[in-house]
């Protein structure tokens, strides 16, 4: 799984805002992004087959969209501070208990030193804060080059694994992504 990080000026999801802020009951149309109290509102009456995002705030009971996953492309799990780490845990559950396969972002406070853990538990989109840089991130991604616990990538711990194997592994998907940025 690599890491997409959104520019916000070229994202395709847009959020169903007016001029005095979220519209109750928008519009059925592609790449919508609703907040959790728009998604509820609408989901009945909401077309099966759109591509459809959610903002899902980080004290939400992640289980209340479970019957709704099938239906949605998009879950944004919020972090309205870095060191509030619920999100971490919202993701974890979407990817591992229920098998979510759509994409993950992280949103709001989200700086440089969480890309590992962002990674390792199961998001793979982010939208940095406005002062981070993008080059920093990705060497972040880099950091380490396994770990003992198990993660939603790797749910063996490191004493039940080729640790060699992994470690020549990161060596490679290191190597290959300086070549893809041209350094």
């Amino acid at each position: 799984m690599t890491m997409k990080f959104i520019d916000t000026h070229h994202d395709q999801w847009h959020v169903a805002g007016g001029e005095d802020g979220p519209i109750q009951n928008p519009a059925p149309r592609a790449h919508l992004l609703l907040s959790l109290e728009q998604w509820h509102a609408v989901r009945e009456s909401w077309p099966a087959n759109l591509p459809t995002g959610v903002i899902v705030p980080n004290d939400t009971d992640i289980e209340t969209l479970v019957p709704d996953l099938p239906r949605l492309a998009l879950i944004a799990l919020q972090f309205p501070k870095w060191i509030d780490g619920r999100a971490y845990s919202q993701a974890r559950l979407l990817r591992s208990r229920y098998r979510y396969a759509g994409e993950v972002r992280a949103t709001g406070d989200v700086v440089v030193d969480m890309m590992p853990l962002l990674a390792r538990t199961g998001f793979d989109a982010v939208k940095l804060r406005h002062d981070q840089k993008l080059e920093s991130a990705r060497r972040a991604l880099n950091f380490f080059p396994g770990h003992y616990q198990g993660d939603v990538k790797q749910t063996q711990p490191a004493f039940a694994r080729d640790v060699a194997a992994e470690a020549q592994a990161h060596a490679q998907r290191k190597a290959d992504s300086f070549v893809g940025e041209g350094i």
